[in-house]
């Protein structure tokens, strides 16, 4: 069992992921509807993971967020009612290892949850290596032979999903959990454009990729080097 601190000011929301984190997934969790609980909440007990609602009545969850990094390393996951990748680009700077928008499914929620849980048991850093490709999650960079290559936010998420599940086979379905919203897409070309900008920037050969392969009939792979 895992003690899990949820800091979210909308009630029933705050209730409903509660009540499904200690029934279904068996945690204990630590409610708090302010940023003032959740620092004594913090002050009192050790928590193994952070569910961290950014728009809050007494402040910012983004310096929170920055407080917390600075002396402690837990997992964080930021949930916001805002979508621009700005929002998205400052709360993982700020030192949050994940980002939802509102709305969003709780199994995805849930998965994510369990997916930082477990890379926290097994030690993994902020830094994901895979060959020549370097995924500092801190910074939101990515290096390639130690040279930085810029890249959006939605380019910085498929790339940690691909290189966490390097060698793995993804189908579309899964991918499109980075999207939040239960994973619907309005143009199913979306996932395809995407995939393309990032071949473009990491690819030696775009035309021809030897890093994010496709598996006509599956989905995608990230090649281990």
């Amino acid at each position: 069992m895992k003690t899990i601190l949820l800091v979210e000011d909308d009630e029933n929301l705050r209730q409903g992921i509660a009540f499904v984190f200690a029934r279904d997934d068996g945690h204990a969790v630590l409610c708090a509807d302010t940023l003032r609980a959740a620092q004594n909440f913090l002050a009192q007990n050790a928590v193994d993971l952070i569910v961290l609602d950014l728009g809050l009545p007494d402040g910012d969850g983004i310096d929170f967020c920055k407080q917390i990094r600075a002396k402690s390393s837990v997992p964080i996951i930021m949930l916001t009612a805002c979508d621009l990748e700005t929002d998205e680009v400052r709360g993982l700077l700020s030192g949050a290892d994940d980002y939802i928008t509102k709305p969003f499914s709780l199994s995805v929620l849930r998965a994510r949850v369990e997916a930082l849980l477990r890379r926290a048991e097994t030690g993994g850093g902020n830094r994901i290596q895979s060959g020549a490709f370097c995924l500092d999650a801190d910074k939101c960079t990515l290096y390639k032979n130690e040279v930085e290559i810029p890249v959006s936010a939605t380019e910085f998420r498929l790339l940690r999903y691909f290189m966490r599940n390097a060698g793995q086979v993804l189908t579309k379905e899964q991918i499109l959990t980075l999207w939040d919203k239960q994973g619907a897409f309005v143009d199913e070309n979306t996932l395809p454009v995407n995939i393309n900008r990032l071949r473009a920037k990491i690819e030696n050969d775009p035309k021809n990729p030897a890093v994010i392969k496709t598996i006509h009939g599956l989905g995608y792979v990230w090649v281990k080097e």
